[in-house]
């Protein structure tokens, strides 16, 4: 299985935290985390082995999106800040909409990945 991780400068924190409650989990069922570039580096930093793509404004989320669309990705964690502007706002509204054709699993906050990720 892979997991998309990706989160917003306001909710990295959060990410590893995440990532950090559900290590053994994660590890128990190999699966496999890709991220858009700064989000990596920080679960790296952390212990975890990432597949990382270009950070999110540079065009991360749309190569994570491309994956979705390619049936690669199988579920995509995306902690959005919703009181920060973001200059690539179209590719994370084009990520979050090919994430609902191809009915791929998308959480945007904790609480609801750990729903997901407990669905594992």
């Amino acid at each position: 299985m892979e997991i998309a991780i990706i989160a917003h400068d306001g909710k990295k924190a959060e990410m590893i935290q995440f990532l950090m409650d559900f290590k053994a989990l994660i590890l128990a069922k190999e699966i496999k985390l890709i991220s858009t570039g700064t989000t990596g580096k920080n679960a790296e930093k952390s212990g975890f082995k990432v597949r990382k793509f270009l950070s999110g404004p540079y065009g991360g989320d749309a190569q994570i999106a491309a994956r979705v669309a390619e049936g690669k990705t199988n579920m995509v964690f995306f902690f959005r800040d919703p009181l920060d502007r973001h200059p690539h706002e179209p590719d994370i509204a084009m990520l979050m909409r090919l994430c609902d054709v191809h009915d791929v699993p998308l959480a945007t906050n904790p609480a609801t990945a750990e729903l997901l990720i407990k669905a594992i």
